[in-house]
């Protein structure tokens, strides 16, 4: 039977780049594609050539041939520290020829440049290892100057140059974290050999997965192949859901290691595994012979492991507090769904002091860190399919239940997701009506509405946004500001205003497995019910905190390639309230309580801090001044904690652990690691804060003005009823 994933409208962000992972031995790397990969190089080529399936087709021309070579060349080296300017001279006529291999499926170029890469890589990392022998003189003046995106390819004494400086700097690293001089040795020639592993085991279907998304980020920046593995992934993310054991796994040196068991899945139930044991083999069903999989890619065992529900996997393992040399334990796990919990809605109360004599007020705070949903489970119809709009929905209903005063829904890093989540999401808010437009390649305008009458929440409400909140979460703040339903607080959006199709190949050559992939395809663009897109500009909040990045930095902005802003007709909806009069009292009133807001004012001077070293583009390398700065900002920490017991706030639970420790994520100890990452979700959140507190304003003037009441919010009832 063919098994076909039924395509969807997505509205995404950023889609993160492969990682490369270590195995023990070398993949011969092919010559050129598999006839599956030629066949999907054809059908990629298709679709975004034609307006039929993309919104903004691109001719595979030669500009484009060059693009797409110039792209691909980044992918692999994006710090422009392998190559050498003579290797990209040489590539030229693989250059030229980027189209037809494209069209043809003849993919020998990308294949050809990525062993040069693997011989660079090899001979940067062996001359990386040699400088090991002497150690770096760090009174000197000199400095590393990290950021390359704009230089051009250097020559082979340049990149020389440019490795003394980089192993240097992390010598220092490791050396200003207390290390001697033996042991840096020995952490940064594990470290580098490690890297020529990584190299030495990508695969042919990582190449051409590569070289694939080279040619779909040539025709915009949000337009991704997915092979049928990372397909899998991807759609595991969204669902917020996989079937497996229930463990987080993570690689270090050649063996996978647990980072964290899920609460409720079946290594939890078991209670055997525990965070920090090793996984050495894996064996199928309860009498499958165990493989070794010491040294394999994480991906490969994390596909072993993974496998239909109600069946069963043989893990053997080193437990932890053992050690490497431990004895080898066994256990059996029946595999079961999962429900990935830590990225689903969480709901909690904060409570706001009351000041002047106003009263005190309950705030309900929703955190979303993406708009998920489990579309295959949707599809049947099943009771309990994840999705963002039915958690949150929940957690209003016990807001409503316990009588809050108003609700902050946490956007901020939510880099989107279900366009048809970010819709119904909407309709929590309001009563019928429309939410977003969607204009397609041929110029047709849809309008998407919310159809429920139904309101989950009818009270105070703002929206705190910043940077990192892109496209179904553009979609949402710009209905909530459309509509006048709520406060939008924070930063100015990423700016994403596009909308993508998952397109599964398969469904062309009508396969019996999933052999040629996905392609993640913007076919639309979607504007705002006022008319508005949000491309580039994205969603300009109604009170502002400083910007903790710069535009240029980050941001739709920073695509060569992106879709320019514009505009199209409104369409007519409801306008709940028009904050405008009460803006000003509302900044008055912010401004004033910043000041004495301690944790708010040490988080508008790291943001300062943080852009002005940014904006550098470059460390020192000397001792003494790297020295100076660790011992300012470790004092300013101690400090900072100093003030917290005087004045009774919540202590920073990461304030004796944060000075830099030179290493990599692999390189520590996986269970402090996650047990750090955990405390950091407990580190004091001013903006969080602040912005309930805006909150708590807004319904305080609001209940004791009727006037103004009546000016901001002129319907008196339904949605934003906020005063009664």
């Amino acid at each position: 039977m063919n098994y076909r994933v039924p395509a969807f409208l997505l509205a995404f962000a950023l889609t993160a780049p492969a990682a490369l992972l270590a195995r023990a031995d070398t993949t011969a790397l092919p010559s050129t594609a598999t006839v599956d990969q030629a066949t999907t190089s054809k059908l990629v080529y298709g679709l975004l050539s034609d307006s039929r399936y993309a919104y903004r087709p691109r001719p595979l021309d030669a500009a484009t041939s060059q693009d797409v070579f110039k792209r691909y060349l980044e992918s692999l080296d994006s710090g422009k520290q392998f190559f050498t300017r003579e290797d990209v001279d040489r590539f030229a006529p693989l250059a030229e020829r980027t189209g037809t291999a494209i069209r043809t499926g003849e993919l020998d170029p990308a294949f050809q440049v990525f062993a040069v890469y693997r011989q660079r890589v090899a001979e940067r990392v062996g001359y990386a290892r040699r400088l090991l022998k002497q150690e770096p003189d760090f009174t000197t003046s000199e400095r590393f100057d990290y950021d390359r995106k704009d230089v051009p390819w250097a020559t082979g004494a340049e990149l020389d140059e440019l490795w003394r400086k980089s192993v240097k700097n992390d010598w220092l690293r490791l050396r200003l974290a207390g290390k001697p001089a033996a042991d840096i040795r020995k952490t940064l020639d594990k470290r580098y050999a490690t890297l020529l592993k990584s190299v030495n085991e990508v695969k042919g279907e990582d190449v051409f997965s590569f070289f694939m998304n080279a040619y779909t980020r040539a025709v915009d920046p949000h337009t991704d192949y997915f092979t049928p593995r990372t397909a899998e992934n991807f759609n595991q993310a969204m669902s917020l859901s996989l079937e497996g054991i229930g463990a987080q796994l993570q690689r270090q040196d050649d063996v996978v290691v647990i980072r964290e068991i899920i609460a409720g899945g079946p290594a939890s139930v078991d209670g055997t595994l525990k965070p920090g044991d090793r996984i050495v083999g894996v064996g199928q069903g309860r009498s499958g012979q165990v493989e070794d999989v010491i040294g394999w890619r994480i991906d490969d065992v994390v596909a072993k492991i993974r496998g239909a529900k109600d069946t069963q996997v043989r893990l053997e393992f080193i437990p932890a507090a053992e050690g490497v040399d431990g004895k080898h334990r066994m256990v059996t796990l029946t595999r079961q769904k999962v429900r990935l919990a830590e990225q689903a809605a969480k709901g909690e109360t904060m409570t706001i002091p009351g000041a002047g004599g106003e009263p005190e007020r309950r705030i309900g705070i929703v955190k979303l860190p993406t708009f998920y949903q489990d579309f295959e489970g949707r599809r049947r119809n099943a009771a309990d399919y994840a999705s963002a709009t039915r958690d949150v929905s929940r957690l209003l209903a016990g807001f409503k239940a316990d009588k809050l005063d108003g609700v902050v829904l946490d956007l901020r890093n939510n880099g989107g997701g279900s366009l048809d989540e970010a819709i119904e999401l909407t309709g929590l808010f309001i009563e019928q009506g429309p939410v977003v437009q969607v204009r397609e390649s041929g110029g047709r305008v849809t309008v998407n509405s919310d159809r429920n009458p139904a309101v989950a929440w009818d009270g105070p409400l703002a929206v705190l946004i910043n940077r990192g909140s892109a496209s179904a979460s553009e979609i949402f703040a710009g209905a909530i500001q459309d509509y006048g339903r709520g406060l939008v607080i924070g930063e100015t959006t990423f700016g994403k205003g596009t909308v993508q199709n998952v397109v599964p190949l398969d469904r062309w050559p009508a396969s019996e497995k999933e052999r040629f992939g996905q392609v993640k395809l913007t076919i639309a663009q979607f504007f705002r019910v006022s008319g508005s897109s949000t491309q580039h500009k994205g969603v300009v909040p109604d009170l502002a905190f400083p910007a903790s990045v710069d535009a240029s930095e980050f941001g739709e902005s920073t695509y060569d390639n992106a879709l320019p802003w514009t505009r199209i007709a409104a369409v007519p909806h409801t306008q709940y309230g028009n904050f405008a009069p009460i803006l000003p009292r509302l900044e008055t009133r912010h401004a004033a309580r910043i000041q004495s807001d301690r944790e708010f004012k040490w988080w508008e001077e790291d943001v300062q801090q943080f852009r002005t070293e940014a904006a550098k583009k470059y460390v020192s390398l000397n001792e003494a001044e790297r020295r100076a700065e660790r011992d300012k900002q470790d004092m300013q920490r101690k400090q900072r904690q100093e003030i917290r017991k005087e004045l009774g706030l919540p202590l920073d639970p990461l304030a004796d652990d944060g000075n830099d420790d030179g290493l990599t994520g692999s390189e520590r100890d996986i269970v402090k690691d996650a047990a750090r990452e955990k405390a950091a979700e407990k580190r004091p959140d001013p903006l969080l804060k602040e912005s309930a507190s805006i909150l708590s304003d807004a319904v305080n003037l609001l209940e004791k003005d009727r006037p103004l009441s009546a000016q901001v919010l002129p319907q008196s009832t339904g949605p934003g009823r906020w005063a009664d």
